[in-house]
């Protein structure tokens, strides 16, 4: 029975030698050689953004992250009273991290190397050190909400043209293929492969961090002087569609993003809607211009009021009787401007509406940009018809909208598209330039006459504060009720102030444009946001070289 036992049992031997050397050797040597081979992903360099300039705004860096194996350490508290100091840490909660049930838990991520040197000289049991990448933004606050911010795990964009631009940014991953024993030493001889990353392409920007400056300085110091909650500026470029400068107020440090709040991070400029008011009156009076119901020596008869529905309207300006409609718009006149609409009809003012770029995305490269809101013509008469619209109300837009609106006409009635990235260059140096697209709005004669009444405005009524020494510059000034939407009703207190102007106003290098949110002191456009316009608008003028035209 015995030598049976043993003769089926050799047999069975034989049969699995057959098996795994002979009919399914293959498999089994393909099995063998996946347990050996490891992939392991090598990470993309993420591409830099820079300034019109070449100052670097976002880019990566070599920083070194402190982690520990709560299962090597006997003595968490001790550990924990020696490791938080270095780490800048309470030792409370770095005992609970060294508490856990497990092999890995992250102590202090992403420290700069002197740093992570000082707890490495500690040698403390169970503490290791890894290597990472990490995101930095030298301009800081400055230009947090354009540039935004990645994820520090695995530096994914989250916000602002870091989150826009991901796919351009984060480059591909590259792979290691390496064999190795089941120790985990390379096997010599053994396969190996590389797959290089492909390294992210590099944004070069618009943006002019001198002129971002400036313009953070001015809206600082006008939402002190006014007491304003929030601000925005926007600067830009009317023949290119380029934003020389976005700001907004109040901001964030995207370097130290402790206690960081959505109201912080959002980017004002294209997210926050407000009724344009008076600064609405441009795109009413091209409108009239456009269709050949007026010039801008025609003149009408303003009346003490106009009622609409149970609306009473009434200019807040002292003025003749009889006003021309350079008159109208220099004396921001809210009953010549209503003629106007009436002349024109809700539909034919709607349609020019949204020829400005009211009701619909400019399509500027940020995230979470406001269509604005536009109702059809139709519509309007269910609150105060044309009146209300042509000066202003009932339509919402953003700080960028209305800008875009202004740069139109100051681009002879071309409107082009907005855009933060100028180019991006890829990996082997090769270099995309954006093309914005473009539209006419408004023949070159009507933006010419408009631009010079918008010169009136300054010279001769509510703008002359927005005088800037050296330069002819037009603009108008907007003061609206602010609309709560919570509760669908204007404040009673709280107002919108703003000024949106060009400069120089023959052939504008710039287009201002000025929202305060809510100011306590000279809460209107001509006194709160008109001093601030004038101050960006003498900055980004002699940033850029433009020479004095004022006689």
């Amino acid at each position: 029975m015995v030598g049976i036992a043993l003769t089926l049992a050799w047999v069975g031997v034989g049969y699995r030698l057959v098996v795994v050397q002979g009919t399914r050797a293959e498999e089994y040597a393909a099995r063998g050689l996946d347990q050996r081979l490891h992939h392991e992903t090598l990470a993309a360099d993420r591409g830099t953004i820079f300034d019109a300039d070449g100052r670097e705004l976002a880019l990566t860096v070599d920083s070194v992250t402190v982690y520990a194996n709560p299962r090597e350490i006997t003595q968490p508290d001790v550990v924990a009273r020696l490791l938080a100091p270095l780490v800048g840490q309470e030792p409370e909660a770095v005992e609970d991290l060294l508490s856990v049930d497990g092999t890995f838990v992250y102590i202090a991520r992403q420290l700069e190397r002197a740093d992570a040197e000082i707890v490495r000289a500690a040698d403390l049991p169970g503490i290791y050190f890894l290597d990472e990448p990490k995101r930095i933004y030298p301009a800081g606050a400055l230009t947090a909400q354009l540039i935004g911010f990645v994820r520090p795990d695995d530096n994914l964009g989250l916000e602002g043209l870091e989150y826009f631009y991901e796919e351009e940014l984060a480059g591909t991953p590259g792979e290691l293929l390496v064999e190795r024993d089941p120790s985990g030493k390379t096997i010599p001889q053994g396969e190996y492969s590389v797959t290089p990353a492909e390294p992210g392409s590099d944004l070069v920007l618009t943006l002019r961090t001198s002129i971002q400056y400036a313009a953070e300085q001015a809206l600082r110091e006008g939402m002190e002087r006014t007491g304003a909650t929030a601000g925005s500026v926007v600067v830009l470029d009317p023949e290119t569609g380029a934003i020389l400068a976005m700001v907004n107020l109040p901001g964030f440090d995207p370097n130290d993003r402790t206690n960081l709040t959505p109201d912080q991070v959002r980017n004002r400029a294209v997210t926050d809607l407000f009724e344009p008011g008076s600064t609405q009156k441009l795109v009413t009076v091209s409108a009239a211009l456009e269709a050949g119901l007026v010039g801008p020596y025609t003149e009408l008869d303003i009346p003490e009021s106009i009622e609409i529905l149970d609306t009473v309207f009434q200019d807040f300006t002292d003025h003749p009787d009889r006003l021309s409609v350079t008159g109208i718009v220099a004396h921001s006149s809210n009953l010549g401007t209503i003629l106007l609409g009436e002349m024109l009809g809700a539909q034919r003012l709607h349609d020019f509406m949204v020829g400005f770029g009211q009701g619909r995305r400019t399509g500027i490269d940020l995230p979470g940009e406001a269509a604005g809101e536009l109702r059809p013509a139709e519509e309007w008469c269910v609150t105060t018809c044309v009146a209300g619209t042509s000066i202003g109300y009932h339509v919402s837009v953003t700080a960028l909208q209305m800008a875009m609106a202004y740069a139109a006409i100051a681009n002879d009635g071309v409107w082009v598209q907005p855009h933060l990235v100028a180019e991006v260059v890829d990996g082997q140096g090769v270099r995309t330039a954006i093309d914005p697209g473009s539209q006419r709005v408004v023949s070159v004669t009507t933006a010419q006459q408009m631009r010079l009444m918008l010169e009136a405005v300054v010279e001769q009524g509510t703008g002359s504060l927005a005088s800037v020494e050296g330069y002819r510059v037009g603009g108008k000034t907007g003061t609206t009720k602010k609309y709560l939407s919570e509760s669908g009703e204007y404040s009673d207190e709280d107002v919108v102030a703003s000024f949106i102007g060009m400069a120089p106003i023959d052939d504008p290098r710039v287009v201002v444009a000025i929202v305060l949110d809510s100011p306590q002191d000279d809460a209107s456009g001509g006194s709160g946001a008109a001093p601030v316009f004038a101050e960006v608008t003498l900055a980004a003028l002699h940033q850029l070289g433009v020479p004095l035209d004022a006689p």
